[in-house]
């Protein structure tokens, strides 16, 4: 440690620290624009310019690094007419109209040119202009003139998101931030430039004009979409959700949060909203009130109990519901005597598990990790905020390994990647634990030749100290899903990494807490999504879109007597349903979200329920009661809450990724199997209807994925399409060629409305030229 002298007060920082980091920590404010904790030092703007004792002129406060007994003063007469001089100068080309700018009330320039901004300008010549951009759906570059060159866009672009989408050209009063080739910006996690942008350059399109900062309450909330539970301040105005922004929480999200957290809101405020129940009542869909609908309901389950027995009803929640939800969902079935209930709806393997699976470390230590393997996961856009984690790790030296059917882009440095198709990914994964046996002279878990790359994989896990096993989303669907866990299992305890399952949706641990799983004798999601139930529950979940095999479950549930649907959305399960019954989204509700780390994260509702809407909980409580059910007697959700998890301190202890189901690796398949990501703004019904994330390149219609000997056999150009088939189910797909996947894989994205129609997540496909 290092003690300087700050404007007169001893400050304690460490060695190599900046002025900057000795202020922040005395609680000294010094104006700045391109400073950033969490990237690089630019040094750029000058506005951070101090009077350090013994030099010769005033020095940038962000690097300058601290040396013992240094003397710094802020509000020197010295520090000062710099800091002026500075301001005067970035004002120059500025224009001065923060009446009309989208920033004005929230811009760091406009509060600095108040201390340190004169009441007159100087400057007589006239001002520079920049040309405005188009650069997407989501961010705004309308207004480029307002640009001071801070860069911290394209810093945040190279180390935090991974890809130089935005740089600077020109030089002096030229200067320019742009795509340079006139592309869009695709990351996802562009919207974080917006936030960091410190004056009107980079703006929000969808909230553009859309309401003053000074008009909008914050309130916190949680992200409902991927498993990291990133915090949010959602912005309201006038009972409706306007922006939403992160809340800083490091060991969660950072500062950070993904484009589909920052613009999910629109589907919100969207024409798809379900306002009142709805019956159908000789094949027509009428509206009806809720007492109605809820007699109706109670009285149709209780007919079917009596005709057909309890085992015949059914429920399946979504693990984007709350906590509370899923509680009362699971309770509701239980109390009807079925244990007919999942949320598992995309797997394919329902071994029980012995204990909640999650992922096997804290989310904050993945920055640190030295050596990563990760199997099965579409990182980048099934964890945007992870793979930023492990792109930290990597750029400390870590080593990231992969193991996949294809290799997209995780715009990091990998050590190694390994392609194969999914039905070989279990004798893969037994090859490394072979190599990592032959290193320890122990016994393989199941023999297996050793080559030469799973040699290379186990000898990076056999070194450096913090290491982990990470399972994906495709790793946890998969048909062989118990084998791949067994295997990482035997990898971990001989390397010392940690393994776990990133998760798939904002509840998925949270899901398991309250056992929303079959009980003894009762039916997995797959049996009640392919079944022939006479009563299924829906919570949140769209059957063409969620299940493992879409086609198959709108066929089954439609020979159902009864499906109820609790949903938001009044298209969500028009094709399938017989009663809607409209619940709030996660901005209209209070609840509880276990990530992926098991942290139960608790929010409000941010504005009231739309219409007659209301929250699952309720719904389904008051559902107890009609039906005559014990224990549906909870007043609030806190209530519900602690019934359903209990004391939150003890949730660590409940977490296990152990399993006693030994890996057998599948025969070599000579067939083309179907390997599929589910697309990033695809992957909920919240994001599905968000009008600017369904413009931009990742939503673009699904292609089929190629590999190099399957486009040459097919004899295919750069304009083909292809014919998909599954079973019975046929689709029609342009093609893409796509050099890294292996060489009897084909890459069908799911959650499309262009996919719904095929089978299965995994499993043999036929391919044809159309």
């Amino acid at each position: 440690m290092i003690e300087i002298e700050l404007d007169g007060k001893k400050v304690e920082v460490q060695e190599g620290s900046m002025v900057m980091h000795a202020a922040d920590k005395a609680g000294t404010y010094i104006p700045h624009f391109c400073y950033h904790k969490k990237l690089s030092i630019a040094a750029n703007c000058r506005m951070c310019l101090v009077d350090v004792e013994k030099a010769p002129k005033p020095m940038p406060a962000c690097a300058t690094p601290v040396t013992q007994g240094m003397i710094v003063r802020t509000k020197s007469d010295k520090a000062l007419k710099a800091q002026q001089g500075v301001m005067e100068f970035l004002l120059i080309n500025h224009p001065l109209d923060c009446p009309i700018c989208d920033q004005g009330g929230e811009c760091q320039l406009q509060d600095l040119a108040v201390g340190y901004g004169s009441s007159a300008s100087r400057y007589q010549e006239e001002k520079r202009v920049v040309f405005h951009k188009d650069v997407g759906p989501l961010i705004s570059m309308e207004e480029m003139s307002r640009c001071i060159h801070c860069t911290r866009c394209v810093r945040f672009g190279q180390e935090v998101a991974g890809q130089m989408e935005l740089g600077m050209i020109h030089r002096g009063e030229h200067s320019e931030i742009t795509t340079v080739a006139g592309d869009t910006v695709d990351s996802e996690l562009s919207g974080n430039m917006i936030d960091i942008c410190p004056v009107g350059a980079l703006t929000s399109k969808p909230f553009r004009y859309s309401a003053r900062t000074w008009e909008l309450s914050r309130r916190k909330s949680v992200s409902p979409h991927d498993s990291t539970g990133a915090n949010l301040i959602v912005q309201v105005k006038n009972n409706r959700v306007m922006r939403v922004v992160p809340l800083e929480n490091e060991d969660v999200n950072e500062c950070w949060i993904a484009d589909r957290d920052r613009f999910s809101y629109e589907s919100l405020n969207s024409d798809d909203r379900l306002t009142q129940p709805m019956v159908k009542q000789n094949g027509e869909w009428q509206t009806t009130d809720w007492t109605t609908a809820l007699e109706y309901v109670g009285r149709s389950l209780t007919e079917i109990k009596r005709e057909h027995g309890a085992a015949s009803i059914g429920a399946i929640g979504s693990a984007h519901s709350t906590v509370e939800e899923l509680h009362l969902l699971a309770k509701l079935v239980r109390g009807l005597g079925s244990q007919n209930i999942d949320h598992r709806v995309r797997h394919a393997d329902f071994t029980a598990p012995e204990g909640v699976r999650w992922l096997g470390t804290s989310i904050a230590s993945l920055s640190s990790l030295q050596r990563v393997l990760v199997v099965g996961s579409f990182l980048r856009k099934d964890h945007p905020l992870f793979a930023s984690r492990l792109r930290q790790a990597t750029r400390k030296g870590a080593k990231v390994h992969s193991l996949h059917a294809v290799q997209d882009d995780w715009l990091m440095p990998l050590a190694s990647s390994i392609t194969v198709a999914p039905s070989a990914w279990v004798q893969t994964l037994a090859e490394i634990a072979a190599a990592v046996a032959a290193e320890k002279g122990a016994t393989a878990p199941v023999s297996a030749n050793v080559t030469d790359a799973a040699k290379a994989v186990a000898a990076s896990l056999l070194s450096g100290e913090r290491k982990a096993v990470l399972l994906g989303n495709a790793a946890a669907q998969h048909p062989q899903a118990s084998g791949l866990l067994s295997l990482a299992n035997w990898i971990g305890e001989q390397t010392g990494a940690s393994v776990g399952y990133l998760t798939e949706a904002a509840n998925t641990v949270g899901a398991q807490l309250v056992n929303a799983l079959p009980g003894e004798g009762g039916l997995n999601a797959q049996q009640i999504l392919t079944g022939s139930l006479k009563a299924v529950v829906l919570l949140n979940t769209e059957p063409a879109f969620d299940a493992a095999n879409p086609a198959a479950a709108v066929r089954a549930l439609q020979g159902a007597s009864l499906v109820v649907a609790l949903t938001p959305f009044k298209n969500a399960a028009l094709d399938v349903a017989d009663v809607l019954l409209p619940i709030a989204p996660f901005s209209e509700t209070s609840g509880t979200f276990v990530n992926a780390e098991g942290r139960a994260q608790s929010f409000h509702g941010v504005v009231k329920p739309l219409g007659d809407t209301r929250p699952a909980w309720k719904v389904l409580r008051v559902l107890g009661n009609v039906l005559g059910l014990d224990g549906f007697s909870q007043e609030t959700s806190e209530e519900v809450r602690a019934e359903a998890l209990g004391d939150v301190a003890t949730i660590p202890a409940r977490l296990s990724n152990k399993t006693s189901v030994s890996a057998k690796p599948a025969a070599t398949a000579t067939a083309l199997e179907r390997v599929s990501d589910v697309m990033i703004y695809a992957a909920d019904s919240l994001v599905r209807r968000a009008t600017s994330l369904q413009l931009t390149k990742d939503a673009r219609p699904p292609v089929a994925g190629l590999s190099a000997s399957l486009w040459a056999e097919l004899g295919l150009n750069g304009t083909a399409a292809v014919r998909l088939k599954q079973g019975d189910a046929i689709a029609v797909l342009s093609a893409q060629l796509d050099p890294t996947l292996a060489a009897n894989a084909v890459r069908v994205p799911a959650g499309h409305p262009a996919t719904a129609g095929l089978g299965s997540l995994f499993g043999p496909i036929t391919v044809e030229k159309a």
